[in-house]
Formats: structure tokens, sequence, C-alpha cells
């Protein structure tokens, strides 16, 4: 009996069998001969690894693209780009071709961010947004954001980010710890977190020193997992508000940012919006 290798297999045949890898797995396997690179070049292959309704995304993107290829399409689509008039970003995860979007500051809603006493709506440097917004000064801080999860690909456990930076003049920020959450469905999950710059050691020493005239203030949420600012490489601060499934069906996804047990002023937060993206 003669015993077919795979070298033996049509281009086409061997495409459709790429197209159940992932990208990274794609682009790896072109290095293996001549016949996988031709069938890793195939239509076929990347029109699998591209989300089902992309076409309805291209329609909203702010700036048309044009592409040579469907990998083409795939590598241009994985620069989050903005869509939906530029108040969001949409992007696909190169290594796991899943979604990722981003709200801006103008999607999410901020308590008194109309009011120019409060916050300043302005162009942000480095940001991918037209404008950002400033807190100027409150003693109630909320922030809030919500995303329905047919925008989302389906059985992937998405990570929700606060996106920010701390002007020079921020204060008044890590006094009392921020409450962070995530609700979907009948799930709902709470942490807590400090904005503050760990790189200043006398900061630190005014938050040790708060925390000995707050501890009774806190008590309530001391069991709450405490979330940890990260420094992106992008120079934005962003914080995770939590986790969640989405499989597939219908849901609204409810993220908050707040601190509104302290009666202190704070100020200094530059708002950027809030990053939905796999952890899978």
């Amino acid at each position: 009996m003669a015993v077919t290798s795979i070298q033996d297999l049509p281009e086409d045949c061997l495409a459709h069998v790429i197209a159940f890898t992932t990208p990274h797995n794609a682009c790896e396997s072109s290095i293996v001969s001549t016949m996988f690179r031709n069938s890793v070049e195939s239509d076929l292959v990347w029109d699998k690894f591209l989300p089902y309704d992309y076409a309805d995304i291209m329609s909203k993107l702010v700036s048309p693209i044009e592409f040579s290829s469907k990998k083409d399409l795939f590598f241009k689509l994985s620069t989050p780009l903005l869509i939906d008039g530029g108040n969001k970003t949409f992007a696909i995860d190169k290594y796991t071709n899943k979604k990722c979007y981003m709200l801006s500051a103008r999607e999410l809603s901020i308590s008194w961010a109309s009011n120019p006493l409060c916050w300043s709506w302005k162009p942000l440097l480095h940001s991918r947004f037209y404008e950002g917004v400033e807190l100027i000064m409150v003693c109630w801080l909320e922030i809030h954001g919500k995303i329905n999860t047919q925008m989302l690909s389906k059985s992937t456990t998405y990570g929700a980010y606060l996106i920010v930076k701390l002007a020079d003049r921020a204060f008044g920020l890590d006094t009392l710890p921020s409450e962070v959450s995530i609700e979907i469905g009948g799930y709902k999950s709470i942490g807590t977190t400090y904005l503050r710059d760990h790189a200043s050691k006398k900061q630190e020493l005014e938050c040790d020193y708060m925390q000995h005239k707050i501890d009774g203030s806190r008590s309530g949420v001391c069991e709450a997992e405490e979330r940890v600012v990260h420094i992106r490489e992008d120079g934005w601060l962003e914080v995770e508000l939590g986790e969640f499934y989405c499989d597939g069906k219908e849901k609204e996804v409810k993220m908050s940012f707040k601190e509104v047990e302290g009666e202190h002023l704070k100020g200094g937060l530059l708002v950027e919006g809030i990053e939905l993206r796999p952890k899978d």
C-alpha cells in the first residue's frame, strides 16, 4: 500500500489544514517548505483567521484601508484602528485572532464630565483618540463603561483595563483605594486599586501615613483583590477592572472604576478609555 506524505497533498488541502491552527502557527509553518509557504499565503487560510463580521467592522472605520490579500488585511487589522466616528478602536490579536476593542473616554459615563470646573476635554499626548479628559478636581470620582458581548469573540476570556496617566499635579488619587468591578449577567467581581506613581518614594511614605488614619474607612473593601497599576509600552498606565467569559450569548458587560467613599478632593487624572482584550 502506498503511503501518502504531506508533500503529496494539494496546496488547497494543506491550506484547509493550516486554517485550523493560529496565525502564529501559520506564519511559523511557512518556513518549512515552499509548499507550506504557498499554502499559508492562500486567502482561504486568512479568511478563517478574520472575524466573520470583518466586512461590517471595516464599514465602521474612520479611514478606509486598502489591502492586497486577506493576509495583508489581517495584519492591517491587527493594529488598532479608529471606528464609530473615532470613539472606539478595533484590532485583531495577531496571536489568537480574537477581537480587541477600546472605548474612548467619550464612550464612557463619567460623573460631572460635562462640568468644565471638574473635567477638561482636550487632546492627550500619545493618545490613539482625538481627545481624552483630564480631571480638574472632584470629591466624587466615578467612571463607567459598557459593551455588548456580541461585539466580542465567543468562547473567550476577556480582561477590561482602564487606561490612564497621572499628571504632574495629581493629588488625592491614592488617599483611599478605588473600587474596580466587572458585572455580566449574574456574575460580578470587585477589586481595589491605588492610583499612585510607584517611582515616587515620597508619595509612598505619604500614603503609608494616610493608611494609619483611614484603616477604618477601608475596612469594608479590604477583602477585595487589590489590582496593581502597570506601565504599558506606550507610556500609559493600566489597571485591570476585572475579567469575564464571553460565551457567545448576548449580554451587557458593565465595567466601573470609582472612589466615592472619601470626601477629600482629587485631581490630575488623565483618562484615555477602557480596553478589552483576550486573556486566553
